[in-house]
């Protein structure tokens, strides 16, 4: 084969440009970072649907394609709920969405907005106080993680196989609770309250383990509450019953590691902007979830009076003073936390 002085330019002028091409698309691909995001709600869930799964597109398309976020839900890597803040901290994943209450005590300042009467009915009101609270009480509970954002969400419901009217209607009643403190408020109204994670509610409620529970409507039909509970007693008005907290935590070398263009996306997308999407969310699916069921037929929904809420207001009051009282042993001034509390669901009220 007689090869003329061109055939071997351009025969070497491809080998020099093959090594240059794969270079490059090595460099393209080793820029791409990769996120894994663990949480407890199975795939179905509307958080994981509509919140996370938005969001991981959001950030995606804004660092086109250069960071993504791997979502594993129904604790798809391994471990236990009450686990999952730990997992984020040591490194196992990269982040978590989990609640604080799942380990009771270890973030005494986010515990102000699980007292009872404090939270607000929207959620959208709730996930900014929180947020803008957080800033100031709970990044220095935190500190082993980078808090991506802290919320919580709509009032929580009353779902029972028994009408309840009035806390006699509560007594003997085994609901689970979300929190510790959404349990001390359930017992001081005569009810016997469970603590466990959300995910494990179905199978309590269908081996008569419990006789309700105590979630948000926008949990409802992902764990099938509206399939085997048949009364959902709403607290009017706020302030409400309870509401439950949340953290979007993220490793934190994981987090500092991140190019300064991604971790701009990352901030972004993080904070006050996520929280604003998560009440949304929370507020939109609440009023759609408790639509269908009063479509459907399926369930009674009902409300206490407002009387009967000044009741258990005063019922309630005690959990406030013990958890005042509690906060003192942490060096942490619990009454002055209840009025930043206030004073930020009202501001957001009024927003």
């Amino acid at each position: 084969m007689i090869l003329n002085r061109r055939s071997l330019i351009k025969a070497g002028g491809a080998m020099l440009a093959a090594p240059l091409i794969l270079r490059t698309g090595a460099a393209r691909a080793q820029s791409v970072v990769t996120l894994k995001l663990h949480h407890f709600l199975p795939p179905a869930s509307n958080v994981h649907q509509r919140l996370l799964t938005p969001w991981a597109k959001t950030l995606e398309e804004q660092s086109k394609g250069a960071l993504k976020v791997d979502i594993f839900p129904a604790m798809q890597l391994g471990g236990k709920p009450p686990q999952l803040y730990d997992q984020a901290a040591n490194g196992v994943v990269d982040i978590v969405w989990t609640l604080p209450g799942n380990t009771p005590g270890r973030f005494p300042s986010t515990e102000v907005f699980e007292l009872p009467f404090v939270a607000a009915k929207e959620a959208t009101v709730n996930a900014q106080a929180c947020q803008e609270y957080g800033q100031t009480h709970v990044l220095k509970e935190t500190g082993d993680t980078q808090l991506l954002c802290f919320w919580a969400h709509d009032h929580g419901l009353i779902h029972t196989n028994r009408e309840v009217k009035s806390s006699a209607d509560l007594a003997g009643l085994k609901l689970r609770n979300p929190t510790r403190l959404a349990g001390e408020a359930l017992a001081a109204l005569g009810a016997t309250p469970v603590g466990m994670p959300v995910p494990q509610v179905p199978e309590a409620l269908a081996q008569r383990a419990i006789d309700g529970c105590v979630i948000p409507w926008e949990v409802v039909p992902s764990i099938k509450v509206n399939e085997l509970t048949k009364f959902h007693t709403e607290i009017p008005g706020s302030p409400t019953l309870y509401t439950a907290t949340f953290f979007l935590a993220m490793n934190k070398g994981k987090y500092e590691a991140l190019p300064a263009d991604l971790k701009a996306a990352l901030d972004a997308n993080s904070g006050m902007t996520f929280a604003k999407k998560a009440g949304e969310m929370w507020d939109s699916v609440g009023a759609e979830v408790r639509a269908a069921i009063e479509a459907s037929g399926s369930g009674s929904i009902s409300a206490i009076s407002e009387d009967e809420k000044a009741k258990w207001v005063a019922a309630t009051k005690p959990v406030h003073d013990k958890w005042i009282e509690a906060m003192k042993a942490k060096d942490l001034d619990g009454k002055a936390l209840i009025e930043a509390a206030h004073g930020l669901v009202q501001k957001y009220s009024n927003a």
